[in-house]
């Protein structure tokens, strides 16, 4: 084949548009009730449980280190004593047009972009994409580490742009994979055709409200998105070693991390065993591995240049993988190395 065409610029905006997951208490047998979580900040005096230094061998020394006070400042949220349940409110906005970048400076890759795109809906259509989002709104991978432990939840969503209401209990959904459409209830089929029918540009978009009701007892802890601290700030005085994230004083969950739960949809890599977040080397920070890497020709970057060079992509899986990647949005261009 000749030299691949590639953009220097190439840019494309998100499909997936999440908002701040906001958190209030309310009881699971009173769902209307609820009122707003806020952070608090305590002061504790932990223990030492970092791995001495294999240098240290006198017993006394030994007592001395691990005897220190560890003390910490940190911020925590939990359920007030009246209320057993955690609610989670975010609106999630899908938008249409994949066909057209943000930016792209070459009119040739543009034009069989465009086509690849075309492809990509009449052989393979974006059921599957839509069907994959909505799933991982009914299973509540959203929640992260407050779905843990839990023993009922509940997800309430509600299409804004037709009225339509679905109702979900996460447990009858895995965590793991994604079952075949047809096997799925009809709530689940239809949130999942609504937003195929917007990745596809029948409709322009939809706005979801969603709500998660997860019963986890009273006064339990919850868990909003940490904020992180730079190395800059550590050297402050009276720094807190754990802060959390609010939004407009409520106890929140950054959108961020919503939109990277919804987007775990990606078991096309080679020998899966469980959905990943959709990144272009199927990176995965936490366990420090490319599940996607380059030298295997599997990552986005060596699979959508040569799709849209070629207009065309010929196994499913891969095509559906660089929609996925076009969905997350992204700057993709193929600017030089400076010398």
């Amino acid at each position: 084949m000749s030299k691949l065409i590639k953009p220097s610029v190439l840019a494309m905006e998100k499909k997936l548009v999440p908002s701040n997951g906001v958190m209030y208490s309310c009881n699971f047998n009173n769902k209307d009730d609820s009122k707003p979580l806020k952070i608090i900040t305590k002061s504790v005096r932990g223990t030492i449980s970092n791995k001495l230094k294999d240098s240290i061998k006198d017993p006394l020394k030994i007592n001395a280190e691990v005897c220190k006070s560890n003390l910490q400042t940190v911020d925590a949220c939990s359920l007030p004593v009246e209320h057993d349940t955690l609610k989670v409110f975010f609106t999630l906005k899908i938008l249409s047009n994949l066909d057209s970048p943000t930016a792209c400076d070459n009119p040739e890759f543009l034009e069989k972009y465009k086509n690849l795109i075309k492809y990509h809906k009449d052989n393979y259509s974006f059921e599957e994409l839509g069907f994959r989002y909505a799933y991982n709104i009914a299973n509540g991978r959203f929640l992260w580490r407050n779905r843990v432990g839990a023993d009922e939840i509940e997800i309430q969503v509600k299409d804004l742009t037709n009225g339509k209401k679905y109702i979900f209990d996460v447990f009858n959904y895995s965590l793991r994979s994604f079952p075949s459409i047809s096997d799925c209830d009809s709530n689940l089929k239809e949130l999942g055709n609504s937003i195929s029918q917007v990745l596809s540009n029948e409709v322009e978009f939809i706005n979801l409200e969603i709500n998660a009701f997860v019963h986890i007892g009273n006064a339990q802890d919850v868990y909003p998105s940490e904020e992180l601290i730079l190395d800059s700030d550590k050297s402050k005085k009276n720094k807190k070693s754990k802060i959390l994230f609010d939004f407009n004083g409520i106890a929140s969950m950054h959108s961020q991390k919503i939109g990277n739960a919804i987007r775990t949809i990606d078991d096309w890599y080679d020998n899966s065993s469980y959905p990943i977040s959709v990144e272009p080397y199927g990176s995965v920070t936490n366990l420090n591995i490319a599940f996607r890497k380059p030298t295997d020709k599997k990552d986005f970057y060596s699979l959508f240049y040569r799709a849209v060079n070629e207009e065309m992509c010929e196994n499913k899986n891969d095509s559906n993988f660089i929609m996925a990647m076009i969905i997350r949005g992204g700057v993709f261009g193929d600017a030089k190395e400076k010398k």
